[in-house]
């Protein structure tokens, strides 16, 4: 199996972002990645509501969306996009989706842990004001083993991953629009140890860059092994990882050190 993150530096422009992720989706399937996964706020990143409001839609009616369907349909790619916006009556979902080789949506995660914090920089974050909370876990079969899906600042949760690792899973996914003030100090730690603690694959693709004037991300997508070693590491600029991965790798670890039982 072939995963690829893709890291991106999305901003307040939907048409750019759109023209920027399509891009690097189709790379990603020139590379012949097997799974594609895009980052948190893949659409739009704005603290601005009037922005947010018309640059987001239903999920089914997303142009982004509709786009991966046609080419996951046509490529016969499983790809996840990491996250958008869905307007979801007065409030909206932070929603990771996962697109079938047919072309289907397989399912979808909406964000549990909101993001609202202070930061020593005056940065201020309150997701919770926008965006209404999952209260799901959701995991997916791929031909290759079983997915569970996280976004970004569940990852400061272990009980979430615990929750989700008992369900034998091979990998997790956390696609991410980590700040970059939180990113130097413990992103890396964090998903490092996420996969320790559960003997999963870690795919991270992450936002990087100025994003907007309150917005900076810490790039640094990833890609991590069941014991903690990081597979492929892009610390900045926009583009894409990718590693192979061999699945069964969960399943041994977990026999060797039977500490999920």
């Amino acid at each position: 199996m072939k995963v690829a993150c893709i890291q991106l530096s999305c901003g307040e422009n939907y048409n750019k972002n759109f023209r920027q992720v399509i891009f690097y989706i189709n790379q990603a399937i020139k590379k012949k990645a097997d799974l594609i996964i895009t980052p948190e706020t893949t659409s739009i990143i704005t603290s601005n509501k009037k922005i947010l409001y018309k640059n987001s839609y239903p999920m089914n009616k997303d142009p982004l969306v509709k786009e991966i369907k046609k080419i996951s349909k046509k490529n016969k790619k499983w790809i996840l996009i990491g996250s958008i916006a869905v307007k979801d009556k007065n409030k909206y979902r932070n929603r990771s989706i996962m697109v079938g080789p047919k072309g289907n949506i397989v399912t979808y995660y909406d964000k549990i842990k909101m993001f609202d914090v202070n930061l020593p920089n005056k940065e201020q974050h309150k997701e919770s004001k926008t965006f209404k909370p999952g209260k799901k876990l959701v995991t997916t079969n791929l031909p290759w083993g079983r997915l569970g899906l996280t976004i970004c600042f569940d990852l400061r949760f272990p009980e979430i991953y615990r929750k989700l690792s008992k369900k034998k899973l091979h990998f997790i996914s956390v696609p991410s629009a980590f700040t970059k003030i939180t990113g130097q100090k413990h992103w890396i730690e964090l998903l490092r140890a996420r996969a320790i603690e559960n003997f999963c694959y870690i795919f991270a693709p992450n936002q990087t860059g100025k994003n907007t004037k309150k917005r900076e991300t810490f790039g640094h997508s990833a890609i991590i092994s069941p014991d903690g070693e990081i597979l492929k590491l892009k610390k900045s600029g926009i583009g894409i990882i990718c590693a192979n991965i061999q699945p069964s790798q969960s399943m041994k670890l977990r026999k060797i050190i039977p500490s999920l039982d």
